[in-house]
């Protein structure tokens, strides 16, 4: 069967090529999707487009050039394996495939319905959402605490949002002012700019001297974790969502002082160590994480329309790219439309 699939060419480099995939000789539990909707990654996808993850330059390693990118795949299932158990034909379902007219997928990856009353499109873009809600996940929310959110990125937007709903007090900070405007339209209520030591006194100021219980770098940026440690009440907890990727000079000591000294919780929270499916009696899981994703998309509490700026084609992928890289103001968030 053959395919148009986005590959990553190299350093800036991105082509819509032609390949071909098996659709006849299906594993017990392959899946073969025609895709209807996939949502482009501005942090992993940027990161290996322009080659700040030093990987892509390795070869062998996952996202070594020329790489198949994507992540965020919506779309309707044509054929199954005779073992498949989690869909059946002309399902709509959400996966983790990459950005291709037609993916073929194992059902130990993730797979889930589509629920009716979500648009296909919002469910594709909802893959940040996941993302984000790692942070939910592995903090520890007590009473009603303060939550500072450095990076208002969709990743970060997005974690304000669970916060938020999860009944915390929500700062948001972010250097540029449409960033903290759109989670404004969120629902965030405060938001704060400007220098480190700017947003130190309005972080100080709006929690009343308290600082943030729980602050959350949603950038992948050491000099940022840094920052968010100072603003970290003690005893509270420091939440590295982004990967950080940027090296940064510093006094190390200073840091691990700090997190000694005033017992701060320092927690990774990157998602793929979640398991895909709750087995062994692990009740948080890929899929029960994106069940409630959906669940909060279709009550209202999440906003995810509002982070969608641009549906193009996938003949279009050069301009999102570059887009999300040179005008974020503009592009905050693109889905590709295969049909």
């Amino acid at each position: 069967m053959e395919i148009k699939n986005v590959v990553v060419t190299g350093q800036n480099q991105v082509e819509l090529q032609n390949a071909e995939i098996d659709d006849k000789n299906l594993g017990a539990r392959d899946i073969l999707i025609e895709t209807e909707w996939t949502f482009i990654s501005t942090g992993t996808e940027l990161a290996n487009y322009t080659g700040k993850e030093p990987k892509v330059f390795q070869p062998g390693q996952w996202c070594a050039y020329p790489w198949k990118s994507g992540y965020s795949n919506v779309g309707i299932v044509k054929a199954i394996g005779n073992g498949v158990s989690r869909a059946k034909v002309g399902d709509r379902v959400f996966t983790y495939g990459n950005h291709a007219s037609a993916v073929r997928i194992n059902e130990s990856s993730l797979v889930i319905k589509v629920p009716d009353d979500i648009d296909p499109g919002i469910s594709a873009a909802s893959r940040m959402a996941g993302v984000a809600a790692t942070a939910i996940v592995l903090s520890e929310i007590k009473y009603n605490p303060w939550v500072a959110v450095f990076g208002l990125g969709l990743v970060g937007n997005l974690a304000s949002q669970f916060f938020k709903i999860k009944g915390c007090r929500v700062i948001g900070v972010d250097p540029v002012d449409y960033r903290r405007k759109l989670a404004e339209k969120c629902g965030i209520k405060y938001t704060l700019g400007g220098d480190a030591e700017t947003v130190q006194k309005g972080i100080s100021e709006i929690t009343g001297g308290q600082m943030a219980n729980i602050t959350v770098d949603a950038v992948g940026h050491s000099a940022v974790v840094m920052q968010a440690l100072k603003n970290t009440a003690s005893h509270g907890q420091l939440v590295i969502l982004g990967s950080p990727r940027v090296s940064v000079q510093g006094d190390l000591t200073e840091l691990l002082s700090d997190v000694h000294l005033r017992w701060i919780k320092v927690i990774g929270a990157l998602e793929w160590c979640i398991p895909i499916y709750p087995d062994n009696g692990v009740f948080m899981s890929q899929f029960t994480k994106q069940q409630m994703i959906f669940d909060w998309i279709r009550s209202g509490d999440l906003k995810v329309k509002e982070l969608v700026s641009h549906t193009l084609k996938p003949e279009q992928i050069k301009q999102a790219y570059d887009g999300l890289l040179n005008e974020p103001q503009t592009y905050t968030g693109v889905l590709l439309k295969w049909k």
